[in-house]
């Protein structure tokens, strides 16, 4: 288990143009396995293509209380980046007139923003459909000061969307460290009883379950039975939604796969579970994704390749959804992940 980042530790794959350039060398150059943009020009899919736009994802700061073996965002506590009061207000100028009807925030660990809570009072006003805050839930109990975020996210109806890899405690602690689990639970346990997901009170929270290891998530259905029954049984703590979420080799998901020589094991069952009918609804061709500095992504996964979009328009600033409507969406060998299966994307499977 990492206790820091991998820029802490002055790895080659905090690097975005290093992690690129593992993934486009190796099985992928020599013809082992087919490039991503290859696989999709076999059933007519290559340029991808955005729809219409959905979902403003903005990354807050990469300042995270964990440091979890599987970011593929590189957080933790030695994180500084941090999205400004400054880039703040532009994406709530962006936000008041754009057409998606979700915003999502997430991180690190956005709650550690330091303003946070203005944003979220900010933003509630825009009448956005639907206001998702991607929660670790142990930076509830981390200090004091967030103590009282249940409370809070129920003030602005909040939809969080928590972070858990597993229902039993040595497959959590493991994958996000030690203590973790019963931290989590707690913190559940207090969103529900400010309400959420409780009958007739319209606080919705959701779990993200992501594999401890170099494998793919099995049927999101069964699993969210399985966590339902565990959680309801074991701690009487509920939820509405389970997504399952494939891990991306990307990040100290890629160091973890490299270190354990699993990336080409890993790779080939990406390959082999790719499924054209995923590639329809990626969450690329719904959503665009905000860095903390207001540069524009076609998602989060691109975010942390440094893979702007295809646009005259790159950043916050500039923002022209027209023109970003009519971009092709940059792919790379880790769009496997997002196909894979029944696919995956930050709001489950799409297939």
């Amino acid at each position: 288990m990492p206790l820091k980042s991998l820029k802490a530790r002055e790895n080659d794959l905090s690097s975005p143009s290093k992690q690129q350039e593992f993934l486009n060398n190796g099985i992928f150059s020599d013809g082992e396995l087919p490039r991503f943009k290859d696989k999709i020009a076999e059933t007519n899919q290559l340029p991808l293509k955005p729809k219409k736009l959905e979902i403003l994802q903005l990354n807050l700061g990469y300042m995270c209380n964990q440091v979890c073996s599987h970011c593929h965002v590189d957080a933790g506590p030695d994180r500084k980046e941090i999205m400004t009061v400054d880039t703040m207000q532009q994406c709530l100028e962006v936000i008041k007139t754009t057409g998606a009807h979700t915003l999502d925030l997430t991180g690190g660990a956005p709650e550690m923003n330091p303003n946070f809570r203005w944003f979220v009072k900010e933003a509630s006003k825009a009448g956005i459909k639907d206001f998702i805050v991607r929660s670790n839930l142990t930076i509830i109990l981390a200090n004091k000061k967030y103590h009282d975020l249940p409370e809070f996210f129920k003030k602005y109806n909040v939809h969080v969307i928590s972070s858990l890899p597993f229902y039993k405690k040595e497959k959590t602690d493991k994958q996000r460290g030690s203590g973790v689990f019963d931290k989590s639970i707690k913190a559940l346990q207090m969103l529900n009883k400010v309400g959420y997901a409780q009958e007739g009170t319209g606080l919705k929270l959701d779990l993200v379950y992501n594999p401890s290891g170099a494998f793919l998530p099995t049927n999101q259905q069964a699993m969210e039975r399985d966590f339902k029954s565990a959680l309801k049984k074991d701690f009487d703590i509920d939820f509405n939604s389970l997504f399952a979420i494939t891990n991306l080799p990307i990040s100290r998901f890629l160091e973890f796969l490299i270190a354990s020589e699993n990336y080409e094991d890993y790779m080939y069952a990406l390959v082999e579970a790719y499924n054209p009918a995923a590639v329809e609804n990626v969450m690329c061709t719904n959503t665009i994704s905000i860095s903390w500095d207001g540069w524009l992504y076609d998602c989060d996964f691109n975010q942390m390749l440094d893979l702007k979009v295809n646009s005259k328009v790159k950043h916050i600033s500039d923002y022209n959804e027209d023109l970003l409507n009519n971009r092709e969406i940059l792919i790379s060998q880790h769009c496997y992940g997002c196909t894979a299966g029944a696919g995956s994307s930050c709001q489950g499977t799409v297939a």
